[in-house]
């Protein structure tokens, strides 16, 4: 565990870089290998636009990565937070009590309020209009989105009192465990099931990107399933009956064309409005 804290104490960005860039280049072999789906659809030109907004969420969080560190570093400092407030407990157990806050207010949290409110909703929107989900699909979000999901981990950092270290180490697995559990990836029903006792799997997962209410509004973990489970936002959805997308934007015009999906949010006419009012 020793090491593990030193490693993340002092992650080179080269280092996180490899762990984006590694976890979608295993994946895409991995979906390609034991699809889910077999979708009809230019994988590369959906891997563009996919990756466009990887980019950006990367160029996001570059640059207000400060914040996070000014926000660990004064937790710490001030002895603030449910971590600081703990007595004296095995590292590990340190860890595992960290991780599960900052997924459940950085991750499970902040989806969830951005289904619930119609103005972060817009910018959330353009996750859910792909409709070829695969394992490019997990940092498809609007560079607004990012900026939101940001705060919200700066909310989590500062309620749990977690060190940097541990942030990174919660920010390494997050992006693994996004891009495995959006893989298009086929594994044996009950291995899904069991592992979605613990973690998010692909197959749950799957299920809150169906086109419709109420599985839109589903399964928002990313890490850790817990969380669905204990507040009622657990559903399950046979294979063969989810069809991706969100179903006021299924025209190839507006989910498969980057112009369109930087602009929907801004959109004075926008259909999120009419999905909410459904809710």
């Amino acid at each position: 565990m020793d090491e593990i804290v030193n490693y993340f104490s002092t992650i080179p960005s080269t280092h996180r870089a490899l762990i984006l860039v590694g976890g979608i280049a295993v994946f895409w072999l991995i979906e390609n290998t034991f699809p889910l789906f077999h979708f009809d659809y230019k994988k590369w030109n959906h891997a563009g636009i996919n990756i466009f907004f990887t980019i950006t969420t990367i160029i996001v969080n570059f640059v207000l990565a400060f914040l996070l560190l000014l926000s660990a570093d004064w937790a710490v400092a001030k002895k603030f937070g449910v971590l600081q407030w703990l007595p004296q407990i095995p590292l590990w157990l340190f860890a595992l009590i960290g991780l599960l806050i900052l997924d459940l207010i950085g991750a499970y949290l902040a989806h969830l309020v951005q289904h619930k409110t119609k103005f972060l909703w817009r910018f959330h929107l353009i996750h859910h209009t792909d409709t070829w989900i695969d394992t490019t699909s997990a940092n498809r979000h609007h560079p607004g989105e990012s900026i939101i999901r940001f705060i919200f981990t700066v909310l989590a950092v500062l309620i749990s009192g977690s060190p940097m270290w541990l942030v990174f180490l919660y920010q390494s697995m997050s992006v693994i465990f996004s891009q495995f559990n959006h893989a298009n990836l086929s594994l044996p029903q009950k291995l899904d099931k069991f592992i979605s006792f613990f973690i998010v799997s692909p197959n749950m997962h799957k299920v809150h990107h169906h086109y419709q209410l109420p599985y839109t509004d589903s399964n928002y973990g990313n890490i850790f399933s817990i969380w669905d489970r204990m507040f009622g936002t657990f559903l399950t959805l046979e294979k063969s009956k989810i069809i991706y997308g969100v179903d006021t934007h299924m025209n190839p015009e507006e989910h498969n064309q980057l112009s369109s999906l930087i602009n929907i949010p801004f959109w004075k006419s926008c259909s999120p409005e009419k999905k909410l009012n459904e809710k």
